[in-house]
């Protein structure tokens, strides 16, 4: 009897034994598989197919690189759209700097050569250089616009921030602002609060968003009244700039911030469209936030958010 169940017991712990072998080896071949299958995976993702994802079940001893494997081929896969976005961004700006360059300077040489050949004299030869002289105007200001954008995102523009008194200061932004205001017939109000609002800004760069955001109302929007007021809140400031003018569509709303994005559909032409997108980044470079809302000939307004010093 002793005999028997000494046998029972080995037999049993035989079949156990085997069970687990089989088990083992059954998880084993499936691990080698899952092993193969990511081996081919991986030679497709090296080959460039970005989109293949290697499946895998929580229960699987492959799962945590699986899922590793996933999250890299989702980042370079992100990388990839990157770039070609870059690429793509950079060939239209090419095309751009091209067109907005070669357009005023083809003028501005036509106008020059029509005086020195002495084609036009008198009063028209004074319009032929006026023309030229605003010409070139147009060209620097490009050129300055440009020039501000690659060093934007070159990161070699400093941001030195300081605490400023920011009503007063735009203010003195504002004055210079007025005689152009009436030279356009620009209906204009301006309405600051009466205590002191400090902020920590670049004055360079707050200069330049108040002058982009403002010009842009001028060469664009065929407004008849412009508004820029500012409201001191508990924590923040709200500075808005508000036209009558022609407005944005819903569809270019949420593009104006682009790099070369032009709201051609009856909007002026003229323009670099990169001085929305130069706005925009440098009101974030200072911790602010931008935003614009429009009904199309009612009203559009720029919306400008700064947090106040504590």
């Amino acid at each position: 009897m002793l005999y028997s169940n000494a046998f029972v017991y080995a037999l049993g712990g035989c079949i156990f034994f085997f069970l687990v072998s089989v088990i083992l080896w059954a998880k084993l071949i499936h691990t080698k598989k899952k092993f193969s299958d990511m081996e081919e995976a991986l030679g497709e993702i090296e080959g460039g197919n970005a989109n293949l994802k290697i499946l895998a079940s929580q229960s699987d001893l492959t799962a945590p690189l699986a899922y590793k494997i996933n999250a890299i081929v989702n980042n370079y896969e992100s990388r990839i759209i990157s770039m070609n976005k870059l690429d793509e961004a950079n060939k239209q700006l090419m095309s751009s700097l091209s067109h907005d360059v070669r357009t005023p300077l083809t003028i501005l040489i036509g106008y020059l050569d029509a005086v020195h050949k002495e084609i036009v004299v008198g009063a028209d030869k004074e319009t032929y250089i006026e023309t030229a002289r605003k010409k070139a105007h147009d060209l620097k200001d490009y050129i300055d616009i440009l020039f501000d954008w690659f060093k934007l995102n070159s990161g070699d523009l400093d941001i030195v921030m300081t605490p400023t008194e920011v009503t007063e200061f735009t203010r003195t932004i504002l004055k210079d602002w007025i005689p152009v205001f009436e030279e356009c017939g620009l209906d204009f109000n301006i309405d600051f609060p009466s205590s002191a609002c400090e902020i920590m800004i670049d004055e360079n760069a707050y200069t330049r968003i108040i002058n982009n955001l403002i010009q842009n109302v001028i060469s664009h929007s065929h407004a008849s009244s412009i508004e820029i007021i500012m409201h001191k809140m508990e924590r923040h400031i709200e500075i808005s700039i508000c036209d009558n003018g022609i407005g944005i569509s819903k569809e270019d709303l949420q593009h104006v911030f682009e790099r070369l994005y032009k709201c051609d559909k009856g909007r002026s032409g003229k323009g670099s469209g990169l001085g929305l997108s130069i706005t925009k980044q440098l009101v974030e470079k200072m911790g602010g936030a931008i935003s614009v809302s429009s009904v199309p000939n009612k009203k559009t307004i720029f919306m400008i958010d700064f947090p106040l010093s504590a």
